[in-house]
């Protein structure tokens, strides 16, 4: 035991000193709770990382990857030494912050504090929703706990508080955290920026709270975490520890982010009796993690294979459909279950989507979402009643106001594989975007459905209406934007939405009404840009997106009749699908020998001029008023926008 602690303490120290560059604080403060979690509890199996079953750990406070690599490393994962010695170095398996899709055993990219715990909080609500779904009384498909190690500084982000709020209400049971207590942050000891008793605000979240005084009772902690797993109220274990224990810095914020040194590491391993060299460790710790966590792993889950080949004689059914679960499988025909688009339809493309989430839910039993307590407005709600304690099967979440942890926690149903969905007004986003860079970082498919997409919000206001948000996540790397402009791109969407696998899509929508006149196929809708209406003799063309399409071509429509002007009317309902096209279908949509190309969006302008010679954007913030009136006042209409081409 403690010549495996010891290794998984100094070959962390190695690593940062090394890269001269880490946080040796909690790999010596901290080592004893994931050494006692590991050891003695998870269950995982190193040689399947990806195990559907297996118990899932999210290191919160992902500033201690060192600890985490260290003991990967030593419980039998695919992360050679040679990949350890090249710590937070460019290009490496071990970077600076754990990220998934990297290493082997991380489950989740952390760093960010408090995204790791809404991450959990929604793995937790996966698993239980699978398990309520998929377990009969004769097989147990679905049945492993979620573990999270967070901080002081987890424990002060609002996600954070939002998703254990969440759990609480949801008695999220198979979820324990693990809090390494040390009363110490960054700048400095933690009451000088908190007062809050921790244990009443667990208890008041109907968390239940262990505490245990001193870190070094293995016994104690494996005690709680026992206890934890017989509980039907999500778990909290705060564990009082030292930061950078051993170090001369330790108890203090020195040792946090600052590396200890090989000089002084030295000192410490000769105290200890540590009789090995820089990036050594004892053969015993391997052995140790091998009869306890490997063994246990494997042993697990030889058991639920065979349990899975069980079920796959008995139900087919049930089998086809968890199977489809664990390969990211649809069974769907889209063309045959979305056949709700027709052209002359005018509604608002959020209660087409609305329509479309309930019968592509139907035929997608992992589909699962809701909204930030704006069900009656985005429409963006899930089937078979309301998700709670005593109906875990039901696909409708109430998040309630906490946009930043309903986005956190779609990001941890995504990690399970659900096809997980959010709803909220597009001008919220702001609250959610931490958590939707996450899930961009780790290539998983998180759905963000977002409504009241512009100024045509109206009487709310300029609160309430969104100008750079399109722009903002047009810009963030492996994201798709989608602003779909009639009820087919609507279909569109969501069928791009649900089949993708790498990345996040975000669907923007209106509040008001938007006719469909055309027709597109979902083949065409996937270059991003296509050519809805066109002339032989084009002069010009317009581009558009969302409720801006059908103006553009009344536009397009009045130029022709009133002065025989012909134009050519795109329609981009993705910039970055659009960018992805060979050149010559690019050329094709938006040739350059047209000097006159006119972008019409009712948001920032910045993101077009890569396209366009000149847009009809908005550059400032909206106003109050009726929605048509504020249209109107900034000039998206046929009128002023004829008026204005002939000018030129």
């Amino acid at each position: 035991m403690e010549k495996t602690i010891q290794s998984m303490k100094f070959l962390g120290l190695d690593m940062i000193n090394q890269a001269n560059s880490g946080h040796p604080g909690i790999v010596l403060g901290a080592a004893n709770t994931v050494y006692t979690l590991y050891t003695k509890h998870l269950i995982a199996n190193p040689n399947e990382p990806l195990w559907f079953n297996r118990d899932r750990f999210f290191l919160a406070a992902g500033h201690g990857s060192a600890l985490l690599y260290s003991t990967l490393h030593l419980a039998g994962y695919d992360i050679p030494m040679s990949q350890i010695k090249e710590f937070r170095q460019l290009n490496s398996m071990t970077p600076g912050h754990p990220e998934y899709r990297e290493t082997p055993g991380v489950d989740s990219t952390t760093g960010p504090l408090g995204q790791g715990m809404s991450m959990a909080v929604g793995n937790a609500l996966a698993e239980s929703y699978l398990a309520a779904k998929f377990n009969t009384k004769e097989y147990q498909l679905v049945n492993h706990y979620t573990y999270a190690l967070c901080g002081d500084g987890d424990m002060q982000e609002g996600i954070t508080l939002e998703s254990m709020a969440i759990a609480g209400r949801f008695k999220l049971n198979k979820l324990i955290v693990l809090f390494d207590s040390n009363d110490i942050q960054l700048d400095g000891p933690v009451d000088m920026a908190q007062s809050d008793n921790i244990e009443q605000k667990v208890k008041s979240m109907n968390w239940d709270y262990q505490l245990i005084e001193d870190h070094h009772d293995l016994d104690a902690i494996s005690k709680a975490i026992e206890t934890a797993k017989q509980s039907d109220k999500p778990s909290f274990i705060e564990i009082k520890t030292i930061i950078g224990e051993g170090a001369s810095s330790a108890g203090t914020s020195e040792s946090h982010g600052k590396p200890i040194g090989v000089k002084e590491t030295e000192a410490m391993k000769k105290a200890l009796a540590y009789d090995k060299g820089m990036f050594e460790v004892y053969d015993e710790a391997y052995e140790e993690f091998r009869t306890s966590f490997i063994d246990r792993g494997q042993s697990a889950y030889k058991t639920w294979m065979k349990t899975l080949e069980k079920v796959k004689e008995k139900n087919v059914e049930l089998y086809k459909q968890f199977k489809d679960i664990i390969d990211n499988k649809l069974s769907i025909d889209f063309k045959e279950v979305f056949k709700y688009a027709k052209v002359g339809l005018n509604e608002a493309s959020r209660s087409t989507m609305g329509k479309l989430i309930q019968l592509a839910s139907e035929h997608i039993p992992h589909m699962i979402g809701g909204s930030a307590d704006l069900t009656s407005s985005t429409k963006a709600k899930g089937i078979d009643g309301d998700f709670d304690y005593n109906h875990r099967t039901g696909r409708n979440i109430n998040f309630g106001v906490r946009e930043h942890a309903m986005a956190g926690i779609v990001n941890g149903m995504t990690l399970h594989h659900l096809k997980a969905f959010s709803g909220g007004f597009f001008i919220f986003s702001d609250y959610m975007k931490p958590a939707m860079r996450i899930a961009a970082l780790m290539h998983i498919p998180s759905i963000y459905i977002f409504t009241h997409d512009s100024v045509a919000v109206g009487e709310d206001g300029p609160t309430h209406e969104p100008i750079e948000q399109l722009t903002m996540f047009r810009a963030m790397p492996n994201t798709n934007v989608l602003r779909p402009g009639n009820a087919y791109e609507v279909e569109h969407a969501l069928r791009f939405a649900l089949e993708a696998k790498e990345t996040p899509t975000v669907i923007a929508l209106t509040r008001q009404n938007i006719q469909t006149k055309t027709k597109v196929d979902y083949d065409t809708f996937k270059t991003g840009a296509y050519i809805v209406k066109d002339y032989e003799h084009a002069e010009a063309i317009f581009i558009a997106t969302g409720s801006e399409l059908e103006l553009a071509l009344e536009v397009q429509d009045k130029l022709a009749k009133e002065h025989n002007i012909q134009t050519r009317v795109v329609s981009m309902p993705s910039q970055e699908l659009f960018l992805k096209q060979p050149k010559e279908i690019q050329e094709r949509v938006l040739p350059k020998k047209c000097k006159n190309i006119i972008a019409i969006e009712m948001g920032a302008s910045m993101s077009w001029y890569r396209f366009a010679h000149k847009v009809y954007g908005i550059d400032e913030f909206g106003r109050s008023g009726k929605g048509e009136e504020v249209i109107d006042f900034f000039g998206f209409t046929v009128n002023k926008i004829v008026k204005d081409y002939l000018k030129e």
